[in-house]
């Protein structure tokens, strides 16, 4: 009785991986001493095991060759009486006894790589080396294996020309292949994992487009303070907060929202009776004002002489004293008094915060770190020597990260770059440069052509000079460098859209994107000059659900719905929208950023505000993904799934996406970065 030595190759390696390691191997040692021409074998003996390769070593490409037979009851002369039988063709020009020397030294040779692999798989830690070794798997067809196969579900792509897939292969953490699981199948091996989606919708890694991480991380740390609803509950959260505090030391926080507890802002008389041995100071949500209580105030030499700063405001009473509010450059005074984080305090808030990031599916952030009016321009420069290079070198990096500067400091980014390029790692790379038009609809900053009106005196802070701010620019944009520019108000989005359209004349063509980062309200007319320009719009749909009431209040109610987070028309006009959070503002969350997007409706609130700005899932998925990474210069890397990129993706709980496009309903199970599972709502699983 005989068999064919043509069998299921595959299935072989995939229920005796160890088995098939060997068996190469074997194979291997085979053609290594000259047997490497043998031809196919149509049948064996019954009793005989075989293994078929193709074209592995120096094996003539148009041959299938036997790479091990091995007969259970086969003696070493009868083992080589077979062979010689069977391939006498292939030694024409040699006698039998050369051949049969050859047989022998082949059989010697294998015997002794059978007895050390079967030695080395009988050792449990070293099998599992074997099996994690960055060595190149090899197909039985002589190409490249995958590490992971991920099969069996719907995956988004966030690419245009294949929008959806229902497999994809991944390779040394990038994306091998993908497409249907029947074109994978070749690329499984021994040791290739397999992630059975079980139905699950896939997308692409989320691409925060602003965020401040390391502030998000240091503020999980602190006094929390968002979603605060009453004065009472601000005043105990403190107290709490002040319990466990040595005498003399800063209580710090943040995310408040006066709007919350019907607009009343906080004063330094609420919390001074709690407070007499610590100086407090907690930021607005918004990160435009801060609030301090009297003894922070008297540390800092605040007193009804103190004079405002350009680009902000110590707000008083109507006597003149200082409530204990500082909006925009004034908190300055305050914060210059403040002890720095330590080294170490911003590493633990990087690694916090990327943890966080990565239970929401975010595998980039665009980071514009601790900059923002009034603040020292070296904490980025300090932010990436102490601790992102830290990270990366110590093997801490989680998340990938893209870096923005201060505008005043443009020039140490482009000798930077110069020297080192702007993708320092596979998780860092440099960004561009950012500063700020205005300050914050919350804060009465944000800079309108009309006075606000609950402060008909209040146009808003324009909180950079425009030459300086135009110099700095066009010297940006013409070292190659990308800028973006903080502006919420009206007349702040005008002024920075003029300001682009002079430095790209002046500058010549090239690809800038430029961008601007909120544009929360707009004059009539403004929109379309985002597509005409090429200006990205960096928004954050998140902000809405907080501004909603606040925009009508102060605003009033046709001039927030006429021009107030425009997405759909910027989307009409041919901008590119690049979707983010501003964490710690808001908390990091694009799947609620999503579906805000989607739905635009406010809590409390029964109906969509401004209906006709809502845009779609794939619309705001690509905000998220490829729009976003386009918008920071990553898109070769990152932004979609496709071959050759970065395999960072999400494993959503949703099986349906009919439902998710309908509903933008939906939670993260699982986050890979680099197609290594990085978080899972689940104990992670053998795969």
């Amino acid at each position: 009785m005989t068999r064919s030595v043509y069998g299921p190759i595959k299935d072989f390696y995939l229920r005796n991986p160890l088995e098939g390691a060997v068996q190469e191997m074997l194979y291997l040692v085979i053609s290594s001493i000259g047997l490497g021409g043998i031809s196919p074998v149509k049948s064996l003996p019954s009793g005989t095991s075989c293994l078929v390769s193709n074209n592995l070593g120096e094996l003539n490409k148009d041959k299938e060759v036997v790479a091990c037979c091995q007969k259970e009851d086969l003696s070493a002369s009868s083992w080589n009486s077979y062979l010689l039988e069977t391939i006498p063709y292939e030694f024409q020009g040699e006698d039998s006894k050369s051949v049969s020397s050859r047989m022998n030294k082949m059989w010697i040779a294998v015997s002794a790589t059978v007895v050390v692999l079967l030695a080395i798989a009988s050792l449990s830690p070293l099998n599992k080396f074997y099996h994690n070794l960055a060595l190149p798997q090899l197909s039985l067809h002589g190409g490249v294996l995958a590490d992971l196969l991920v099969t069996n579900g719907t995956i988004y792509t966030s690419n245009v020309t294949l929008p959806f897939a229902d497999a994809m292969a991944i390779r040394n953490g990038r994306i091998f292949r993908i497409g249907n699981y029947s074109s994978m199948q070749d690329l499984a091996g021994f040791s290739t994992k397999t992630l059975n989606l079980e139905g699950k919708v896939v997308v692409p890694g989320f691409i925060d487009s602003h965020v401040h991480l390391l502030f998000g991380g240091l503020q999980m740390a602190q006094v929390q303070l968002r979603g605060v609803d009453t004065r009472e509950h601000f005043v105990n959260k403190v107290k709490e907060a002040l319990s466990n505090m040595r005498h003399g030391s800063w209580l710090l926080g943040g995310g408040w929202n006066n709007d919350l507890w019907g607009g009343e802002l906080p004063m330094a008389s609420w919390i001074d009776d709690i407070s007499p041995y610590n100086p407090v100071w907690l930021t607005r949500m918004d990160g435009h004002m801060g609030f301090a209580n009297s003894m922070a105030l008297k540390i800092a030499g605040i007193s009804n002489s103190t004079e405002d700063p350009d680009g902000g405001a110590v707000m008083r009473n109507g006597s003149g004293e200082p409530t204990g509010l500082l909006i925009d450059s004034a908190t300055k005074l305050v914060l210059s008094c403040i002890p720095e984080v330590s080294i170490e305090e911003r590493r633990e808030a990087l690694l916090r915060a990327s943890n966080h990031a990565l239970t929401r599916g975010v595998t980039t952030v665009v980071d514009f770190g601790r900059y923002y009016p009034g603040a020292s321009t070296e904490l980025s420069w300090e932010d990436l020597s102490d601790v992102y290079r830290w990270a990366d070198l110590s093997g801490n990096m989680k998340i990938r990260v893209c870096l923005f500067f201060p505008m005043e400091t443009w020039e140490r980014l482009y000798e930077l770059i110069n020297e080192a390029g702007r993708k320092l790692s596979q998780w860092i790379y440099l960004g561009g440069m950012k500063s700020f038009a205005d300050g914050s609809l919350g804060s009465n900053s944000a800079l309108f052509y009309e006075p606000y009106v609950d402060e008909v005196q209040n146009y808003g802070l324009q909180v950079a000079d425009l030459d300086d701010l135009y110099n700095m620019t066009v010297s940006s944009d013409k070292s190659g460098l990308q800028v973006a520019v903080h502006a919420i108000g009206d007349r702040s989005n005008d002024l920075i859209l003029d300001m682009y359209k002079i430095v790209a004349s002046k500058n010549g063509i090239r690809d800038r994107r430029f961008r601007i980062e909120h544009a929360q309200h707009m004059a009539p007319g403004t929109v379309a000059r985002f597509g005409e320009q090429e200006v990205i719009a960096s928004v954050q749909p998140d902000h809405l659900l907080y501004d909603a009431d606040s925009a009508i209040k102060k605003l009033g109610m046709e001039r927030a719905q006429r021009g107030s987070y425009l997405f759909k028309s910027l989307l009409a006009g041919n901008a590119q929208l690049a979707l983010g959070s501003d964490w710690p503002v808001v908390d990091i969350n694009p799947l609620g950023s999503i579906r805000t997007a989607m739905k635009r409706v406010p809590p409390g609130w029964e109906k969509a505000w401004i209906s006709s700005e809502c845009i779609s899932l794939n619309d705001a998925l690509n905000a998220y993904t490829i729009s976003a990474a386009h918008a920071c210069f990553l898109d070769e890397d990152v932004g979609s799934l496709s071959v050759g990129k970065m395999a960072d993706f999400v494993v959503l709980s949703t099986d349906s996406w009919d439902n998710f496009a309908v509903e933008g309903s939906a939670s993260v199970e699982a986050t890979y970065v680099g197609g290594l599972q990085a978080y899972s709502r689940k104990p992670k699983e053998h795969m």
